[in-house]
């Protein structure tokens, strides 16, 4: 049969919950990575504006000049280390740009490493390319939190191609701090792996700062290091499929090449309406406080139940709790869309270390947190009796 002959890769299992809340009425979503806000007004405006002046045709495929400029001088307002436009290629989405990151650096029978839980797209980027992936799973803390073993990450990356690095990391909130970047930096530069950090939460941080560190604030315009990023979450722009690489110097014009054979570059409209974002620090400010509130939300929501293990999260938009005894997160999650009414994400849809959690996006409006957290505190309590 003609579908047996088709490139497969593993099952979406947030997808798998999604499908059973859209076919069950009144339910909270909250499995997915994306806010119940709007875009940028200023956005909008610009998007709108670049389509009545016809601004339709084919784009430059690095990336309108404007907005290669702008994304260089907001990286390097933003990071330790200034960044040259010359290092800027603009994608069709953050997932784009980690797909195009791997077709630049990952080959048929590479070994690549990724911390673990992860968003399940990215491993499956990497085995699409034919790369065998091995997981390095994140240290759970006792209070809930997380942290990364550097010994075993110097271990595992003896003979791999690449390293992925997702921080602030989806699921688990983990942000790497400085220190943990300067060491990850130093053993990537000695196996002589890639580094490919995904940056796409870096402003979703709550503790002050503008950002959380970054690999740019550390390493060398030629260090083997691509940083993949998004419109999609700082400036809540999901649908808009807008992204960027910032790539080593002088590598761009070979990474234009792989842009042009994947997706020939971005509607120009939709760059026009990046380019309003990023000049726009009031969404910023605005979108981070919106997920502060949401997470002091789910934070109060979720203390006092036994059973729960949860610490909040120090970047990103998500808590990942614990269940004490939970060896089938998929089948919670789906009896807490079918008995309750909450779609929440099952740990497994991370890999096998997430598998004993729940993920629960906090971005969205306080009405629809506390509504939500209502039934999953009612969900959870009933799963605790039953166990």
């Amino acid at each position: 049969m003609v579908r047996m002959d088709i490139v497969s890769i593993p099952g979406s299992r947030i997808l798998e919950i999604a499908l059973v809340a859209f076919a069950t009425p009144d339910v909270d979503f909250l499995c997915f990575g994306e806010s119940d806000q709007p875009s940028p007004a200023s956005a909008h405006a610009a998007a709108v504006a670049a389509l009545d002046a016809g601004v339709t045709r084919y784009p430059d495929v690095r990336g309108l000049p404007e907005l290669r400029a702008a994304l260089a001088e907001y990286l390097t307002n933003l990071h330790a280390r200034p960044v040259s436009e010359q290092r800027i290629q603009v994608t069709a989405s953050g997932m784009t740009a980690v797909s195009v990151a791997f077709a630049a650096t990952v080959r048929a029978g590479d070994r690549v490493v990724l911390h673990s839980p992860s968003w399940p797209n990215v491993g499956n980027a990497a085995r699409l390319r034919g790369a065998q992936v091995d997981e390095l799973d994140l240290v759970a803390l006792p209070e809930g939190g997380f942290r990364l073993d550097l010994d075993r990450l110097d271990a595992m990356l003896q003979g791999a191609r690449a390293f992925i690095l997702n921080s602030p990391n989806n699921p688990t909130g983990w942000t790497a701090t400085h220190d943990e970047l300067v060491a990850i930096l130093e053993i990537t530069r000695r196996h002589g792996v890639w580094l490919i950090s995904d940056e796409v939460y870096s402003r979703l941080v709550y503790n002050g700062a503008p950002a959380a560190p970054s690999i740019l604030d550390v390493a060398e315009p030629d260090d083997k290091v691509m940083v993949c990023n998004s419109f999609s979450k700082t400036w809540v722009m999901t649908g808009w499929r807008l992204g960027w690489l910032v790539v080593p110097e002088g590598t761009r014009d070979a990474v234009t090449e792989l842009v042009e054979v994947t997706h020939s570059g971005v509607a120009p409209f939709i760059q026009h309406a990046g380019l309003a974002a990023v000049r726009d620090h009031d969404a910023v400010q605005e979108f981070r406080s919106h997920c502060a509130t949401g997470r002091t939300l789910t934070s109060d929501a979720l203390s006092g139940i036994n059973g729960v293990r949860y610490t909040a999260p120090d970047g990103a938009f998500y808590a990942f709790v614990g269940v004490e005894g939970l060896t089938d997160s998929l089948a919670l999650a789906k009896r807490l869309v079918t008995e309750q009414g909450v779609a929440v994400a099952p740990g497994i849809a991370f890999g096998a270390a997430g598998e004993g959690f729940l993920r629960i996006c906090f971005a969205h409006s306080a009405d629809r947190i506390e509504r939500a957290m209502g039934r999953l505190r009612d969900g959870l309590r009933a799963a605790a009796a039953t166990a």
